[in-house]
């Protein structure tokens, strides 16, 4: 299937604030108002907002780069929202799960890469298929 997951639950019993500025980042000098940041931000809050049909991903390929979304990626997916066209889903298709942009054409439904090197997936009548759950976020570690 071209981009695998190993998915997790996800723990919100805890908070996790971490500061939070509000004045705007700069690329060149520091500003003097870092000093007095004083607002936190819980990421739990944040980044999720079902708690209970919330689950994490790390993205095992590379069929979704031209989104964004790259190998060792952690995606927060939710279970509890509708797919439209152009949501990124996390997908089961005849036993395995896939991540894919939902897309209809001519009233059929087809998984869409971002990656040129892969190939569309057409739903058929005949395949085992649900969508798992839509990505919300893609948390990602800077180099």
């Amino acid at each position: 299937m071209d981009c695998y997951l190993d998915i997790f639950g996800s723990d919100n019993s805890s908070e996790c604030n971490l500061p939070l500025s509000l004045e705007q980042i700069s690329a060149g000098f520091p500003s003097p108002a870092d000093d007095y940041m004083d607002l936190s931000l819980d990421l739990n809050k944040e980044l999720i907002k079902n708690p209970s049909s919330t689950f994490f991903a790390r993205v095992k390929g590379n069929s979704m780069i031209g989104d964004g979304i790259n190998d060792g990626d952690l995606l927060v997916i939710d279970k509890s929202l509708n797919p439209v066209e152009g949501s990124i889903v996390v997908a089961f298709v005849d036993g395995e799960f896939t991540l894919k942009e939902i897309c209809c054409k001519s009233g059929d439904l087809w998984l869409m890469p971002s990656n040129p090197k892969y190939k569309p997936i057409k739903i058929e009548e005949n395949n085992n298929f649900i969508i798992w759950g839509i990505v919300t976020y893609v948390i990602k570690k800077f180099k």
